[in-house]
């Protein structure tokens, strides 16, 4: 596999340039998220950043805001993804994750609630899937001077990945081997109720839907087998999850990097493997694993080169290669689908003769959908080479470089299917032999191989540009300009293509007094004018003052830093309008005119174009003030942002059926998102020990300022003026306690109530429960995000520990996994349903009475609508991870070996979280494959 990899990086060696991230940059900037590891750069992140994104400006000496998290922070965090590990420690930075199947864990990312650019090493990437111990650092990106160079793709922000280059010095080598073990966290699947409940529950809803349950559900002889268990074939009482699902699955890393270099070449080399193995059950009946699991290898090599006294290049090659597996058959979410919605009693795993067991509702028996409908496997294949040559102008103007860079990346994904389907058989009876009768359902099948490319893409990137970097007296300047070419091909979609120019400057005064500006004009071939582009122009400025400098805070000795800056400025997003403003037409015979047999081709819009489509637009503010004190032992931030969008896409409330086709995607949408960020940290340091401990924090909130919404009648039901992405629904005014409340209390249109229903707030008072009494539920104050980042080393012991944490957060408890008896009627029901209304439990029960969604009185019509009911607080803290680590005495190392280091780590170790979850993860309550805990073990040597 090696040897595979290897042979990767031949064909794409391919130069492109970087500004040189130059080693006598002044001292770190900006608080970050950083340990006691001295920086190896020599410069900070936000620097090294900023040379790679075109210019120069020192992060002390900046007005943008960024903030950066340093990969020795996070280079044991035991994922794949490493937006992963991102999660609590940039303020701003909202990490979600839905599911916990490797390579497939539903995670989303968004800064300042905007979904940001992903950059590697400055150039727009979609790769999130590396090794993580060749990242150097991530960096948030947030304000305009800071994004505008990007154009029309800067307005959601952008995350930089910057990876490990080498250095001038001997050669270093580092093994880092860590292995564990992973446990579920708890959700919903994890609590299903018996056979025996069940069939209570069931006959009391089916009593409450006005069906009889002798006819309809289960008798006392069933009700008797469910209890004793006498007959677990007839009877059965099944936890499909404990079928399926194993108490434990391991996790393992393997790398190895090295680095050095001389005056004439610096190098980086890394090699890493990551496994992680699924939770779900195998079978020694199949000589392949049916296991939902994720193998990677990754490998990266980034060299630099003095060609000559004036000439510099490099070469960054990384390759990826990434096997996934799971059953076949629609695999792991099918499975996971099945477990929530098939009761325990539904039927036994296996018959009385060992054959599957099913029923003609239920063919497809939960143990057979795992081990025995065959498995598949996608293989991910990933190639991205980068390249540079720099030259400075020295011998023309000192202080002037150029450079030219290019880029190319192609990556695909092929599955390939092995399906095959397996017989279910119904026991139905005794034949007069005295042997069980059955009926089948489904029948075994050979294995179908089937496999295709899922997905690919490829791009390429170019760049040219000239800088200017120079310090005379008390004046400072660094100055770039550029002109760039992005082009994506994404499957068999025609070419995506961005081009255009940018530039930025940066001046100071003494370092006391900064100015910088950005800008870009650039556009994308997918919008009318010009041939295929529309160009849009981007400023951005920023101001700053360092206090600190000034003459009368000299003798304010306990203030190292105080710096104000503020910026504005207009970015861009574009939307991939993919040619909308062109009409397209599209024909089928159908029309008959007169008495002729034939028919007369037609046309007619496939959609409705927009010939005046373009790209969305904001409007940025941001004010901040960051400082240091007390000889540096304690930093902070704090930032205002006010951000406005404009010409959002969106699809008009107001849909006119006369049309006859569907309105299309309008720039008419506006938004507004503002809130606050801080981070504080202290830290001391002393001859053999020291410690750590930074906090961050951000407040947001929104507004929905147009989004051309159909009339409404009252205020209360109008969306704009909410915030974005406002839920709306019916308010709860608990449940019907008795037929005298329900008569007093106003008519819900088309509807019946029965006591232990949902009662409702009548808004309009007009006596009538419709439409009309629909407002804005759920969240209405602004978002919080939390992280804590601690730490402290003694003597050759060290140990760090991350928490994260969310408040004003609401979510909505529905579906599957929390409404009793879905799909038709014949889901599961949960531990929830214990607390149901009933005559006996009205004045402690927290759920409305039970209902299968059948019969006169069917109460899911009432209950299950989207209310505050269901609407419930989900805040909570978690401990995202903990290491300790010790370092081995060099002296009982060994020769040829600088450190030993042994460490155990742990991620998503512990969660206070609030009761509306119990003891169910607050990130994944629903019936999806489980977050999982994870325990680690590693040792990492240097040579």
């Amino acid at each position: 596999m090696v040897s595979y990899i290897k042979s990767l990086f031949l064909p794409y060696c391919f130069l492109t340039v970087f500004a040189a991230y130059g080693r006598n940059v002044p001292a770190p900037g900006k608080p970050g998220a950083r340990t006691f590891a001295p920086d190896t750069s020599g410069a900070d992140s936000l620097t090294v950043l900023k040379q790679l994104i075109y210019f120069q400006t020192p992060g002390k000496l900046s007005t943008s805001s960024a903030s950066s998290a340093e990969g020795s922070d996070f280079a044991r965090t035991p994922v794949m993804s490493y937006p992963l590990a991102l999660g609590g420690r940039l303020p701003g930075l909202n990490v979600i994750q839905g599911n916990g199947q490797p390579l497939n864990e539903s995670w989303s990312i968004s800064l300042r609630n905007q979904t940001p650019l992903i950059l590697i090493d400055g150039i727009p990437r979609s790769v999130t899937e590396i090794g993580i111990e060749e990242i150097e650092s991530v960096t948030v990106l947030n304000d305009a001077v800071a994004t505008a160079m990007l154009g029309i793709r800067g307005s959601g922000g952008a995350l930089s990945v910057i990876t490990k280059k080498g250095i001038s010095g001997k050669q270093q080598i580092s093994v880092n081997v860590q292995t564990g073990f992973q446990r579920s966290l708890e959700n919903l699947v994890s609590r299903p109720l018996g056979s025996y409940q069940y069939a209570l529950l069931y006959n009391e809803a089916l009593k409450n839907d006005g069906l009889p349950a002798e006819t309809y559900g289960f008798g006392q002889t069933a009700l008797e087998g469910y209890r004793s268990g006498s007959d677990p074939f007839k009877y059965p009482d099944v936890n499909w999850a404990d079928q399926v699902l194993k108490n434990s699955s391991m996790f393992a890393r393997y790398n190895i990097n090295t680095s050095g270099g001389n005056r004439f070449v610096r190098y980086f080399v890394n090699l890493e493997h990551v496994s992680q193995d699924g939770i779900l059950k195998t079978s020694d009946i199949n000589k392949y694993s049916t296991n939902a699991s994720a193998k990677g290898y990754f490998a990266r090599s980034n060299v630099d080169l003095n060609l000559t006294d004036h000439l510099s290049a490099g070469i960054y090659i990384q390759g990826r290669i990434i096997n996934t597996n799971e059953p076949g058959n629609n695999g792991t979410a099918n499975l996971f689908s099945s477990v929530t919605t098939t009761p325990g009693n539904a039927y036994p795993v296996y018959n009385e003769n060992g054959t599957y067991a099913g029923l003609a509702r239920f063919q497809n028996n939960i143990v057979g959908q795992n081990i025995s409908s065959g498995y598949s496997q996608g293989n991910i294949r990933t190639v991205l080479s980068d390249f540079y040559l720099k030259r400075d102008l020295e011998d023309f103007l000192p202080g002037m470089w150029i450079k030219a860079r290019a880029s190319f990346f192609s990556s695909l994904r092929e599955n390939i299917t092995r399906n095959k389907t397996f017989a279910v058989f119904e026991q139905t009876g005794v034949s007069a032999s005295g042997s069980p009768t059955y009926m089948q359902y489904s029948s075994n099948s050979l294995q179908a191989n089937t496999n295709g490319i899922n997905f690919q893409n490829r791009s390429d990137f170019e760049e040219l540009s000239l800088g200017y970097s120079k310090e005379l007296n008390r004046h400072g300047i660094d100055a770039v300009l550029l002109a760039n070419r992005d082009n994506l091909v994404n499957g068999s979609n025609l070419p995506y293509t961005i081009q255009g120019i940018a530039g930025h400057t940066s001046y100071n005064y003494d370092q006391k007094y900064l100015l910088e500006i950005s800008f870009a004009y650039n556009g994308a071939n997918r919008y009318p004018n010009n041939g295929g582009f529309r160009y849009g122009f981007f400023p951005a400025a920023g101001l700053g003052w360092i206090v600190s400098r000034e003459n009368f805070m000299k003798s304010v000795t306990w203030l190292n830093h105080l710096k104000l800056y503020g910026s504005y400025g207009k970015t861009g997003q574009d939307k991939g309008a993919y040619y909308t403003y062109q009409q397209i037409f599209s024909t089928s015979p159908g029309a008959i005119f007169g008495s002729s047999a034939g028919t007369v081709t037609t046309a007619e819009e496939a959609f409705l174009a927009n010939p005046a489509v373009t790209w969305e637009k904001a409007k940025k503010l941001n004010i901040g003030v960051e400082g240091s004190l007390l000889d540096n032992k304690l930093s902070f931030s704090t930032e205002y942002y006010s951000n406005r969008f404009s010409d959002l896409s969106i699809v008009r409330g107001t849909s006119n059926g006369l049309l006859g086709i569907d309105y299309p995607n309008e720039n008419i949408g506006r938004e507004r998102y503002n809130g606050w960020e801080t981070q504080i940290k202290w830290q001391q340091k002393k001859a053999r020990s020291g410690y750590f401990i930074s906090f961050n924090a951000s407040f947001q909130d929104s507004k929905l300022l147009y989004n051309a919404e159909a009339f409404q009648k009252y205020d209360w039901m109008k969306h704009t003026g909410q915030r974005v992405d406002q839920a709306f629904g019916y308010i709860a005014e608990g449940l019907f306690q008795s037929d005298a409340e329900i008569a007093g209390h106003a008519t819900i249109e088309g509807y019946k109530p029965q006591p232990g229903d949902i009662k409702y707030k009548d808004l309009n008072n007009d006596g009538l429960i419709n439409q009309y009494d629909q407002t804005a539920i759920g969240a209405r104050k602004p978002t919080v995000l939390l992280g804590s980042f601690l730490g402290f080393t003694w003597r050759n012991l060290d140990f760090t520990a991350l928490l994260q944490g969310k408040m004003n957060r609401y979510v909505n408890l529905s579906g599957n996994s929390y409404w009793e008896f879905q799909n038709n009627g014949s889901g599961q029901a949960f531990e929830n349903h214990l607390n149901r209304w009933t005559p006996a439990t009205a004045g402690t029960a927290s759920y409305p009475r039970l209902s299968t969604g059948t019969g006169p009185q069917d109460g899911s019509v009432n209950n299950w609508v989207t209310s505050s009911f269901w609407v419930r607080q989900g805040n909570y803290l978690r401990l995202k991870s903990v290491e300790l680590g010790y370092k081995i005495p060099v002296r009982f190392a060994g020769g040829g070996i600088k450190s030993v280091r042994i460490y155990t780590n742990g991620l998503n170790l512990y969660t206070i979280s609030s009761k509306t979850f119990g003891d169910a993860d607050p990130e994944n309550y629903s019936g999806s494959y489980p977050i999982q805990k994870i325990f680690n073990l590693g040792v990492n040597v240097q040579l």
